[in-house]
């Protein structure tokens, strides 16, 4: 989280997050909507797989995608929310114990379902850039997180995945 600004004039690192993760997010959320809609809608210049690709199978696909995406992240903010900031231990219950980040996993869910829907491949280009931003981010934070908690951090990293989401939630002693 991005606290008020130091004596620099720069962001300062506050409870564990990235200084520029929320504007670098916001930032690559508002181009991958312009490039894809542009290019999903419009000049159609990289959406060659939908010809072959049929409309109601990707439309599935981006929806089951999607309910993914909104099932994550609510089931993170709820956990966040009963939390109280700044805790003295690892966030372990939920979908926490599937995976290390899972905000930024519902945001990838989320990208991922408007790409597979258009087989925008522009899309798909952003799509990974957009996964590099979120790993980067998510390596600074956990860096932060080890120096906070630790060995009980280190434990949970050993037990739950950054980006491939367990299917049953890691059982912590």
């Amino acid at each position: 989280m991005i606290s008020s600004r130091s004596d620099t004039g720069l962001p300062s690192v506050k409870d564990g997050e990235h200084p520029h993760g929320d504007l670098g997010q916001m930032i690559l959320f508002g181009f991958f909507l312009c490039v894809w809609v542009l290019d999903s809608f419009f000049l159609r210049f990289s959406t060659l797989p939908a010809r072959w690709i049929p409309l109601w199978l990707r439309l599935a696909a981006g929806g089951i995608l999607i309910l993914e995406s909104v099932a994550f992240m609510c089931e993170a903010h709820g956990i966040l929310q009963k939390k109280i900031r700044g805790g003295t231990s690892v966030v372990k219950d939920g979908v926490f114990a599937r995976v290390r980040h899972p905000l930024y996993f519902g945001m990838l869910l989320f990208y991922s379902a408007l790409v597979v829907s258009t087989a925008s491949l522009a899309g798909l280009g952003l799509l990974i850039a957009i996964f590099i931003f979120y790993d980067r981010i998510a390596a600074f934070e956990e860096n932060l997180l080890i120096k906070r908690f630790g060995r009980e951090y280190e434990e949970y990293r050993r037990n739950v995945p950054r980006w491939r989401p367990r299917l049953r939630p890691a059982v912590f002693t």
